[in-house]
Order: structure tokens, then sequence, then C-alpha cells
């Protein structure tokens, strides 16, 4: 083994915690918080980042949206659910020592919901998923008409073939 290498085994641990690593903040702000003052909690969020060193390279702010499920926070000595939140990100890079510290900050604000830290590999890093743009996406739906179908018989045929076999094989299974 040559002297200028260093096995992994040897390596110093503080230069490992010094190394910037990128990280996905996601967060929901709580929908009690006005419209109006949910980009200064998006604001004040970033600020914890810089703070101790963090450098952002993406975000996607804040919007609200409606939860796939309720969510309950324990606040001023009660259980309260949330049906809706605000949800947006922030990319960075920072030291692995400041992760824990910022966490704690972030745990203790009364206006955020609840929130993840994800460390990024580098193809996360490079392809950003942007949350709402997809659920717009989405939103696109198209209404038919009723006077825009076209009835045909075979088709209407063919599903009352169906029909009667599923309910065959619902009556077997019984």
């Amino acid at each position: 083994m040559s002297e200028t290498t260093m096995p992994a085994a040897e390596a110093n641990v503080s230069d490992l915690e010094r190394e910037n690593n990128s990280y996905e903040l996601a967060f929901h702000i709580l929908p009690t918080v006005a419209e109006g003052e949910v980009h200064g909690v998006f604001d004040a969020i970033k600020t914890l980042i810089t703070t101790d060193g963090g450098e952002m390279f993406d975000e996607e702010a804040p919007q609200r949206f409606e939860l796939a499920y309720e969510v309950v926070k324990h606040f001023e000595g009660k259980n309260r659910s949330y049906g809706s939140a605000y949800f947006g990100w922030v990319r960075f890079k920072a030291e692995a020592v400041v992760i824990a510290k910022l966490l704690e900050e972030v745990s203790v604000r009364q206006d955020v919901l609840r929130h993840m830290l994800t460390k990024l590999s580098k193809t996360e890093e490079a392809n950003p998923f942007r949350f709402h743009e997809s659920i717009e996406s989405f939103k696109m739906a198209t209404t038919i008409d009723e006077a825009d179908l076209i009835a045909d018989e075979e088709t209407e045929t063919a599903d009352a073939e169906v029909v009667e076999k599923v309910e065959e094989v619902a009556t077997v299974e019984k």
C-alpha cells in the first residue's frame, strides 16, 4: 500500500461530515396560514437553510392542494386534522453536520404541518420532479356530452355479454 493513500476505514469522519451533499427538504405548510403569508413562511425555511451555510440550487414554491388523507398535528394542546396544505420543496447543498440542526428548527415551527428531508443521488439532483406541474397535467380532462356519444349495437351486445359472464362468475364464487 502506498503512503499517499489512506484506507477508507481510517478516513477522518470529520472530513466526511464536511463534504457538501445535495438534499431536498419537502414540506407542508398549515392551511390555516393566510395565503399572503405563505411566501413569508417559505422564505423563513430558506433562511434556515442558508444560515448554516447551505446553498440552494432549486425550489418549488408552496401551493395549496387537497391531501390524499387527513394529517393530524398536535397544536395548542389539541389534535387537529387537516385535509389540505400548502406543499413546496427546496433543494440545497450543505455539510452533513448542519442537517440535524436544520431538521430540529423545521420541526419546532408551528406553521409547518410536516416535512421530509431526502439526500439526493446525482440522477435525482439533475432531474427534479415538479409536483405542481404534474398535478396540473392531471387536471386537464375533457368532458363528453351525451349527444357526442354514438351508440354501437355490436359494442352494446358485447358489453351485455361481459356483464352476464361477470355475474355468472360472481354467483359461482358465492
